[in-house]
């Protein structure tokens, strides 16, 4: 049984920033599962036993080799895709994480070719859809975040 194909997976996606509006962003690797080429932000499939805050700080690590603040959470909600000719569907429970910019590193390099900051006017291209669709329908909880 896959995740997101099928039965709906649970998500906790990231948008690690650096407090002064900077956000950073990995480009997905040819090894990642889907969506290969694309820049994303971060997220990892939520854990058995674990809590969405404890799922969401384990993944930053693993990603980023880091440690990050939790700064605020956005509402639940569904991601509905086509990928490979399949639908695919995932709850996203995404977060905003604080990181020190200087203790962050491309810990995954197997999945992500490359990180890179950005600020929300300089997004890189082609996005990742789960993160393309948050933003366009949770604008308003980015704009915080700016500076």
């Amino acid at each position: 049984m896959r995740p997101g194909i099928d039965y709906i997976g649970i998500s906790t996606p990231f948008y690690c920033n650096d407090g002064k509006g900077n956000f950073l962003f990995h480009k997905r690797s040819k090894h990642c599962r889907d969506e290969q080429g694309k820049w994303d932000t971060g997220s990892g499939q939520l854990e058995f036993g674990l809590t969405p805050e404890e799922n969401v700080l384990k993944e930053i690590k693993e990603e980023y080799g880091c440690n990050g603040i939790i700064q605020d959470r956005l509402p639940a909600h569904s991601i509905f895709r086509i990928y490979n000719n399949r639908k695919t569907h995932w709850l996203a429970i995404p977060f905003f994480i604080c990181v020190d910019p200087k203790k962050v590193y491309l810990n995954e390099p197997d999945n992500n070719e490359k990180i890179e900051w950005h600020t929300l006017k300089d997004l890189p291209k082609p996005l990742h859809t789960g993160f393309a669709y948050t933003y366009k329908h949770y604008k308003k909880y980015f704009e915080k975040y700016k500076k």
